[in-house]
């Protein structure tokens, strides 16, 4: 096991399309958003973190188009999400009662004044997004599963949502612009 926590043979690359990293097994020429099983979730959490993570939510992104908004949010998933893996954990095998009792904890953490949704996004959050500190950039109605989409809207610039549950898990939500 490398530095990375991966499987021997694997590695993470970047995307230059999604400006994401992904993981790539060479003898296969496989590669895939999530880690691959036998990962050791810590180290790559840390891993992750120093060498592929955004320091700063960007803010030279154009302007948006008509009726579009940008968000960052704070994804945690569990075993009934959508997808139950991420970069994070190759298996998700929380329950959901759990990802609410760690999402609850992070919004105390935010609102308290600890720490900002994009520190607690790199290291904790279950999307890709995560590198670029949850920013998910301009989107508009109908790009975005409807109850995120919903609570994204209804927030102003600079505040916080609580809790959204989606299929893809459950989220606190922060609109950028």
């Amino acid at each position: 096991m490398s530095e990375t926590g991966l499987p021997s043979g694997w590695e993470v690359r970047h995307s230059n399309s999604k400006n994401l990293p992904y993981y790539f097994y060479a003898a296969t020429k496989e590669s895939s958003w999530d880690p691959p099983a036998d990962t050791d979730s810590e180290k790559l959490k840390a891993y992750m973190a120093q060498h592929h993570s955004s320091d700063t939510i960007r803010p030279d992104l154009p302007a948006p188009k008509e009726g579009k908004i940008r968000a960052a949010h704070l994804l945690i998933k569990h075993k009934d999400s959508r997808r139950p893996s991420s970069w994070r954990e190759a298996k998700i095998t929380r329950t959901k009662e759990d990802a609410l009792d760690i999402l609850l904890k992070h919004e105390a953490t935010i609102r308290s004044g600890q720490k900002s949704l994009g520190d607690l996004a790199v290291t904790e959050s279950d999307c890709n997004s995560a590198r670029k500190r949850g920013d998910l950039g301009f989107f508009g109605r109908g790009d975005m599963q409807k109850e995120f989409e919903n609570a994204a809207f209804a927030l102003k610039p600079g505040e916080v949502s609580h809790v959204v549950v989606s299929a893809s898990g459950v989220h606190l939500i922060e609109r950028l612009g």
